[in-house]
């Protein structure tokens, strides 16, 4: 019990940096220099230079139908926790002020992308996320075969262009660089490719499998298997998942069979529905 109170503690620490960083670097570089950041945070961005409302706010309202889709759909747990952090982003934008710290928007463009990610990524090692995007991405891509990075691909495009005809095509080209700084930096912080796969060799196939399927909506392949240096009869589950459930993957792992040898390994593409039936 104390270590899972501990364990969640550190969770919502992790969450509540990660979005204070967020907000910082908004209010006190992209904002200031109107170079829009990725995904929902860029939309609300967007929406607050057409009509008096604060990104903040707009961010909040944004993500609430999202949660919502993502309580049913995706899992309970991780958008929890991502709309937590959503719901810390939007006050820290709403209490921390907005300051200009160089009038250079290639510094801004860079430095914002770099703190933007910072936050995002040591949420996402933490079974969190940004909110938004990420719960629409991973809804979409269970119920087609095309990758993730499509989705992200197309709003983060219109994101794009929609800065190019408010402001002009140069804001459009910086808000390239910050968005190309943030994917760098948490593909760095956390793991490069979406989708990766787990090989798990355990003892208590059962348990775990049946854990896995309380937390996750994934499909589990079993492979009998016996140890080379002790001969013992094992089994390999085989599942693949997103880098957003990595973290609540490990947890699992740890509590149900903590013995249990794990690969991880990327994935660079699947073919198949990416969902549990």
């Amino acid at each position: 019990m104390k270590t899972t109170l501990l364990k969640e503690t550190e969770k919502m620490v992790v969450i509540l940096i990660g979005s204070a960083l967020i907000a910082i670097s908004l209010n006190w570089f992209l904002i200031p220099a109107n170079v829009f950041a990725s995904g929902f945070t860029g939309v609300a961005q967007l929406i607050s230079s057409v009509i008096p409302v604060s990104t903040g706010i707009l961010l909040f309202l944004l993500n609430i139908p999202v949660a919502i889709m993502g309580w049913l759909k995706v899992g309970k747990s991780f958008t929890i926790y991502s709309f937590i952090s959503v719901v810390f982003t939007s006050l820290f934008l709403e209490l921390i002020p907005i300051h200009q710290f160089s009038p250079d928007i290639i510094l801004n463009a860079v430095f914002g992308g770099v703190i933007t990610a910072i936050g995002a990524g040591i949420m996402l090692k933490w079974g969190a996320s940004s909110g938004g995007l990420d719960i629409i991405a991973l809804l979409l891509s269970r119920y087609s075969d095309r990758p993730i990075g499509i989705y992200f691909f197309l709003l983060n495009g219109v994101i794009v262009i929609m800065s190019g005809l408010l402001f002009d095509p140069e804001k459009a080209l910086y808000t390239l660089v910050t968005l190309y700084v943030t994917s760098r930096v948490v593909d760095a912080i956390h793991t490069r490719h979406v989708k990766l796969t787990a090989f798990i060799v355990t003892q208590n196939a059962d348990k775990v499998r049946e854990e896995i399927y309380q937390h996750f909506t994934r499909g589990i392949t079993r492979v009998p298997s016996k140890g080379g240096f002790t001969s013992n009869d094992n089994e390999v589950l085989m599942i693949v998942l997103t880098r957003y459930e990595l973290y609540d993957l490990k947890q699992i792992l740890k509590q149900t069979d903590p013995k249990a040898f794990t690969n991880i390994v990327e994935t660079t593409e699947v073919f198949g529905l990416f969902r549990k039936d």
